[in-house]
């Protein structure tokens, strides 16, 4: 056993600790098209202690080391690009408080999303958090290091936007607190304290998130799908602001797919509204339908294609199941919502170069301030060609990103580099500089938003 084994074993005891090959296996791949990169090690901590003592070890050593959330960003981002320690943060999910009055939860930040959503349908039924697109399984830590949105984005934001306070271990193993719970007045709020946004995008590369405080938003009784279709692409964003000036949806999205047929060359516009009665649901329906999409309707450009469908959360991820062949991986890009006609036909172009049914979707984040736009491409486990088609896919989708003067969303390595070579010149120096504070050792996931 080496030297550093036996530092987590003692740290962490036997059974959360190793470096046996078939277990770090499991750490070498995530599930999209990243080649396999081994670690050397894996440690899952209980509490913030036991993760203070294992930052120290490997900043002592000067050993990388990866935190590791649900491990589903499909992007590589949570291998290890240059070995050393992943830290799994799972076995660190306590909810530690809610504050119904108050509209927050505070918990330890390798809880899963679905646990959340679980514990507040129980005991908080009026109340509800953000929930991204992305399984249960899906951690709030993880989710807030790539700045991740959900199905409240339309009226709030960036799932990052809702954040009340932060605890972080920082890559020497000190603590910092953000936020009200900084000066003692509990996790109330973020503001009006000096801005220090260090933490929140970095995929986890100048610090370790432990503690969160997350805002909690009315929840109704009643939840349901009402879809829109329109068969020109060119009226998708004119239809989605008409509605997003409503200010009632709670969440609003746009899909085109090329299976199943009934969804080929259309774009559905899916409207979740929600309510307390069905009057107050009525009201929504018809101010949305009767009012604000009228115009469209009697002109034919489009119509409506369901009503009162009952809407389970997450919705987004469940898009991906509709393919077969185990592998998928997509590219988000943060664009104006007036680029959803360009991104979808490109995006569609770049499908059918490379033999993959197209698969687009759009989220209105904000009161259509921006969307997250997606293009996904499925792709055979057991088939290299498969796979290499939707890399390939993958990377001219980052470079039509820049291309249309796009952001890439939580982008892999490759997405990055092009990222970097755009980024204004100050912001890089900076970049490096609090990096460089911060790490001085370069421990935390290096050749992630690495400055050269």
């Amino acid at each position: 056993m080496s030297s550093i084994q036996q530092e987590l074993v003692n740290i962490v005891g036997e059974d959360y600790a190793s470096d046996r090959r078939e277990e770090l296996f499991t750490y070498s791949k995530d599930l999209g098209t990243s080649q396999p990169l081994w670690p050397e090690y894996v440690v899952a901590p209980k509490t913030t202690d036991e993760l203070q003592a294992v930052v120290r070890l490997a900043n002592e050593t000067k050993t990388p080391i990866v935190p590791l959330g649900g491990g589903l960003t499909l992007a590589g981002l949570a291998l290890p690009q240059k070995g050393g320690i992943i830290i799994d943060l799972k076995r660190m999910d306590k909810i530690l408080e809610v504050n119904e009055q108050g509209r927050y939860i505070v918990v330890e930040a390798g809880i899963s999303h679905g646990k959340i959503t679980s514990y507040l349908k129980k005991n908080h039924p009026n109340l509800m958090h953000s929930e991204p697109g992305a399984p249960p399984a899906a951690t709030v830590g993880g989710n807030l290091a790539i700045h991740g949105q959900g199905d409240l984005a339309h009226p709030y934001g960036f799932n990052t936007d809702m954040v009340n306070g932060l605890e972080v271990v920082l890559p020497t193993g000190d603590i910092a607190r953000f936020g009200s719970c900084a000066v003692g007045s509990g996790w109330y709020t973020m503001h009006p304290l000096p801005d220090i946004g260090l933490f929140l995008g970095w995929n986890g590369a100048t610090g370790i998130i432990t503690k969160v405080s997350l805002k909690l938003y009315p929840c109704k009784k009643f939840r349901e799908n009402n879809m829109f279709v329109v068969e020109n692409e060119e009226f998708v964003p004119d239809v989605l602001f008409e509605i997003s000036h409503l200010g009632m949806a709670e969440d609003l999205i746009a899909t085109s797919s090329e299976i199943p047929p009934m969804m080929n060359r259309l774009h559905y516009i899916s409207i979740i509204n929600t309510g307390d009665s069905e009057e107050e649901l009525e009201f929504k329906r018809h101010m949305t339908f009767d009012v604000q999409l009228a115009k469209y309707i009697r002109s034919g450009v489009g119509g409506i294609v369901s009503l009162y469908d009952e809407r389970t959360r997450p919705q987004v991820s469940k898009s991906a199941d509709w393919k077969k062949g185990g592998g998928f991986e997509y590219v988000g890009a943060i664009v104006p919502v007036s680029f959803y006609p360009e991104c979808y036909r490109r995006g569609s172009e770049i499908s059918g170069r490379h033999f993959i049914p197209y698969t687009v979707l759009g989220r209105v984040i904000g009161s259509c301030h921006s969307m997250m736009f997606s293009w996904s491409y499925a792709f055979n486990r057991a088939d290299d060609a498969t796979v290499k088609h939707a890399r390939d896919a993958l990377h001219e989708t980052d470079e039509l990103v820049m291309e249309i003067n796009g952001t890439i969303w939580k982008p892999a390595i490759f997405g990055q580099k092009l990222m970097l070579e755009r980024m204004d010149q100050g912001a890089l120096r900076l970049m490096k500089e609090v990096k460089k504070i911060l790490d001085p050792n370069g421990i935390m996931n290096p050749g992630n938003w690495e400055v050269d």
